[in-house]
């Protein structure tokens, strides 16, 4: 089987059986974010415990329709996420960005981005990014809500 057969298939199985999918409480923030160009919709909820670099995802639940490469994408994040810091969901979060901004031709980090690897191609369409990143902008929404800075710098948000 081809890397690309491969990666086919582990977008398929994240799209045909979600992980994380199905919106549950108890919850600290919910986000509903759309990509315009598609039609394509998440509802994201994440729940945080802790406090300052501890802050743990303890849960990241959604709801969605459209494509595979937006739903399978949301599902392989909220795998990445439950468990990790903050601060790791974030590094893992601009890794994944970096990737899908770099027009098929930045490497991935297989280790920090595990299956989210398989959705690399999707790089090489402009117009296929905006639904891989849906999912992940949507996250990146959330904790700047719920923690009240920018991630990035940790200024608090205007």
């Amino acid at each position: 089987m081809s890397a690309d057969a491969l990666y086919q298939e582990i977008i398929l199985d994240h799209y045909r059986r979600p992980h994380h999918k199905g919106l549950r409480a108890p919850y600290d923030i919910e986000v509903h974010h759309t990509n315009p160009t598609c039609g394509d919709e998440i509802t994201l909820r994440v729940r945080l415990r802790g406090s300052g670099d501890e802050t743990v995802v303890e849960d990241v639940s959604y709801d969605g329709d459209g494509c595979s490469i937006s739903q399978a994408s949301t599902s392989i994040m909220a795998d990445l996420l439950v468990g990790a810091t903050v601060a790791e969901g974030l590094e893992v979060e601009a890794e994944f960005h970096r990737l899908m901004l770099g027009l098929g031709q930045v490497a991935p980090d297989v280790d920090r981005l595990a299956d989210a690897v398989a959705l690399a191609g999707v790089a090489r369409y402009p117009a296929r990014v905006k639904c891989a990143l849906l999912g992940w902008l949507a996250w990146k929404d959330a904790v700047v809500q719920v923690l009240g800075t920018r991630p990035a710098t940790g200024e608090p948000t205007p």
